[in-house]
């Protein structure tokens, strides 16, 4: 049985979950339930990032402890994930005990080795990213990032030596052309190694919100790097070597494009100072913009999930972002996008489709659905949407995946249109044209389970399934022929009524 090993970066609890976060967590989602559908062994991990400065700050500023802060904002963020349907198989909290005992372990190992070592920094720091910038990042003084002006810090600090990693890193990605994705976003990685990689801080004297240095009680470690671990805790690491073996390296890390140097550069490198294999495959997305600008607490253009959902539904909200947002760059969300999306593809097109078939099959088939056959014309576009989702669906490209599921839906209601099955009289030929119809239906629902599971179930049943599609299994059950006929069909309320822009 193959394996597929997903995760989202851990978000950071600082501020409310919005649709730039459920962006990148729907992707994972809908990617997990398709390997589901393969049959592959699939874990899928999110959870949230709890330490570091700008917590410790928001809750003070709060009235709060930091943990009292973290336990109330990683709630937020397993209720918008319950909202959106999310299938994750573990949600980890980077203050939990599992956490603290594996990275203490990880950076233990690589400590022992003589790649970390005690140092001062000094250095242009914002306290938004939890990230340190060189004069050159930031030549007017302000985070390229937030646009805000860097604080000048100095401490001590224990240094992790990345230089000595800059020639592994170099072969490495030499010897692993899809170690990132999208090529752009590799090539940027190896740009950034290429400049010459310089040692990086990983501890804190100045805050105590972190998980303590085991070799020095007056440090914790910086957030990023207690942070970038929580893959290897939730599969094991340093308590369980046969399931962590299991899962590692074959990992899929979603990341937006900010975060690029932490998991391309910096976590490759501390992977193999660990002993471990660098993960296998990072997937770099671009900012989800709002009016051409990437969401920000201060600009006040954050969305939460809920209050699309509350419109639209869970389900149309999950197809939308899959569908309208490709998988690489920057994508602009707007409420009108969204209206004319629905509109087009869901009502006029799904929606129509179902409630044409459960009419007719209502007034011409005694409501009983009959079989489809071998040699129907729709027989050849369902291998081919299959085909095409499959292949987008390897290559992270979920709008390209469902754009095929829904080619096979429009040339299904064109079949409609060109037979004209409630203008004829109930009998073989009417039979003909909507069992093949409801086939269509069938696998439309396998297909276009992993962006709108709730849907499909519906649709699934409607057209007298038992069971649910997310059950069934790829290649299998994308094979024409599956519908068995005799069936009760239900027509049932429209699945997405039209929306007036």
């Amino acid at each position: 049985m193959a394996r597929f090993y997903v995760t989202t970066p851990i978000y950071y609890v600082n501020d409310a979950p919005h649709i730039g976060h459920a962006y990148t967590t729907v992707i994972a989602d809908a990617m997990a339930r398709w390997h589901r559908l393969l049959g592959d062994d699939v874990f899928f991990l999110t959870g949230t990032d709890e330490h570091g400065l700008k917590v410790a700050q928001t809750a003070e500023q709060n009235g709060v402890t930091p943990q009292e802060w973290t336990d109330r904002t990683s709630e937020r963020f397993k209720e918008a994930w319950s909202l959106l349907d999310i299938s994750y198989d573990d949600f980890i909290r980077t203050t939990e005990p599992r956490h603290y005992a594996a990275v203490q372990a990880f950076l233990q190992t690589i400590h022992d080795i003589g790649d970390i070592e005690l140092g001062v920094y000094e250095g242009l720091y914002c306290v938004a990213c939890e990230d340190y910038y060189t004069d050159a990042q930031a030549p007017d003084g302000n985070c390229p990032i937030h646009g805000r002006p860097l604080d000048l810090l100095k401490e001590e600090n224990y240094f992790f030596k990345l230089s000595r990693y800059e020639q592994r890193l170099l072969d490495w990605y030499a010897a692993q052309p899809d170690a990132v994705v999208p090529e752009a976003k590799r090539n940027e990685a190896v740009g950034f190694i290429k400049q010459g990689l310089q040692d990086i801080s990983i501890t804190r004297t100045s805050l105590s919100w972190g998980v303590p240095v085991p070799w020095d009680d007056k440090h914790v470690f910086y957030v990023w790097y207690d942070a970038l671990i929580n893959y290897c805790t939730a599969i094991g690491y340093g308590v369980d070597a046969e399931r962590f073996a299991t899962w590692w390296p074959s990992v899929h890390h979603l990341i937006g494009k900010e975060i690029i140097r932490f998991h391309c550069v910096w976590w490759p490198a501390m992977c193999m100072a660990a002993g471990i294999d660098p993960p296998s495959q990072v997937l770099v997305h671009g900012w989800l913009l709002v009016g051409g600008e990437k969401m920000s607490k201060t600009k006040l253009n954050q969305i939460a999930p809920a209050q699309l959902v509350d419109e639209f539904g869970v389900d149309a909200y999950r197809y939308h972002f899959l569908r309208d947002q490709s998988f690489g760059p920057d994508g602009d969300f707007s409420y009108e996008g969204m209206v004319a999306r629905y509109n087009a593809d869901l009502a006029n097109n799904f929606g129509n489709l179902l409630s044409r078939v459960a009419t007719v099959v209502g007034k011409k088939c005694g409501g009983i659905g009959p079989a489809p056959r071998a040699d129907s014309p729709l027989a050849d576009l369902a291998r081919e949407s299959y085909a095409a989702a499959a292949a987008a669906w390897a290559r992270t490209a979920p709008s390209d995946a469902l754009d095929a599921v829904w080619r096979l839906i429009r040339e299904t209601n064109a079949f409609l249109e060109a037979n004209e099955p409630w203008k004829a009289e109930p009998g073989p030929d009417v039979d003909a044209v909507m069992g093949d119809a409801l086939e269509a239906l069938r696998v439309v629902a396998v297909l276009a389970s992993p962006a709108m599971p709730r849907v499909c179930d519906e649709l699934w049943q409607r057209i007298g399934l038992s069971g649910s599609p997310s059950s069934a299994r790829l290649p299998d059950a994308a094979a024409w022929g599956g519908y068995p006929g005799g069936l009760t069909v239900t027509k049932g309320e429209p699945l997405f009524p039209r929306k007036q822009g």
